[in-house]
């Protein structure tokens, strides 16, 4: 049940968050690895196996993770620890307040199995991460869509001198954004197509499923933009008011994680504090605890597949 979320027919890549590591440790003597007993879980086997010298394994203790990551930034180290989301954000929340962003120190939380990315139920799928997070002062969020979003966050990441806490697609990631023109950038969302009667906000992997839901509704001759907002702190309040405040057009905010807390209440806080106010919709997971299960059955039952996405927004217009 921890499956990849890549359809039978999608090009992929393998493992794009520990070769890019790799890559960028290779000029940046300065950067280590640690995990909680998940290398091989969070792609950072890749980098243990090239730099073993420079990998830290901390057994299962999420705290002791996140504590020393911060004792090691402050020796100069830029240190990236992994581990799964809902342990850092439920179990370790506190020690990367006070060790790590009260600090506003150098360390990049890098975390796989994000909202509904795995069937093992509650205990692993990390639905409320970003609402946990956001409110945390100096932390950075970031929710890349494919592999190639990963690969480019990487040294981004790396270069930003704060914390940084980036949701991680693992294993065979999905290639997406090389069709269009596209380059990561922290703090910025990218209009990858136009249209003129639907605006969809997106992050993580429901971009993939806004591009794919797009495609099927111009068959429709429903013209759906998306703009896709990796960094969901600090979010281009910029971008998304221009483009939500071109009128006529319903705005529809697609999520994976619950719909209280993360992207959609940021864009709806944003839209409504500058008094934008478009027509607004919402698709994210309910404010529930989920089953467990296999991941299509589960995107469809949460509303987070494409077909549900073409439904939802048929059905708004």
């Amino acid at each position: 049940m921890i499956a990849s979320i890549a359809g039978a027919d999608q090009r992929t890549r393998s493992a794009p968050f520990g070769h890019a590591l790799v890559e960028l440790a290779k000029k940046r003597p300065e950067i280590v690895g640690l995990t909680a007993d998940l290398g091989k879980y969070t792609d950072l086997h890749i980098f243990a196996q090239a730099y073993p010298e420079r990998f830290y394994q901390m057994g299962m203790a999420e705290q002791v993770l996140m504590a020393a990551a911060g004792g090691m930034a402050r020796e100069g180290c830029i240190p990236f620890a992994t581990t799964y989301a809902v342990f850092a954000a439920r179990r370790a929340y506190d020690f990367i307040c006070l060790s790590i962003a009260e600090e506003n120190l150098p360390v990049k939380i890098v975390c796989a199995l994000p909202g509904l990315t795995t069937g093992y139920g509650p205990s692993h799928q990390a639905t409320e991460d970003l609402a946990i997070f956001r409110g945390m002062p100096n932390l950075t969020i970031v929710d890349p869509c494919d592999a190639i979003d990963i690969e480019q966050a990487v040294p981004t990441i790396a270069d930003h001198p704060g914390p940084v806490y980036m949701r991680l697609l693992r294993g065979q990631v999905p290639v997406v954004l090389d069709e269009y023109d596209y380059r990561f950038e922290l703090g910025k969302a990218k209009l990858l197509r136009d249209g003129g009667e639907v605006l969809i906000i997106s992050s993580g992997l429901m971009t993939m499923r806004a591009l794919e839901a797009a495609k099927r509704l111009e068959r429709d001759r429903i013209g759906v933009a998306v703009l896709h907002s990796p960094t969901i702190k600090p979010l281009d309040t910029e971008t998304i008011l221009r483009e939500a405040g071109r009128g006529g057009r319903l705005v529809v905010v697609a999520e994976n994680h619950s719909v209280i807390g993360g992207l959609g209440e940021a864009v709806a806080g944003t839209l409504l504090r500058a008094g934008v106010t478009p027509p607004f919709r919402q698709i994210a997971l309910p404010d529930a605890f989920l089953d467990a299960g296999a991941l299509p059955t589960l995107h469809d039952r949460y509303g987070i597949s494409t077909e549900q996405v073409v439904a939802q927004i048929k059905g708004w217009l």
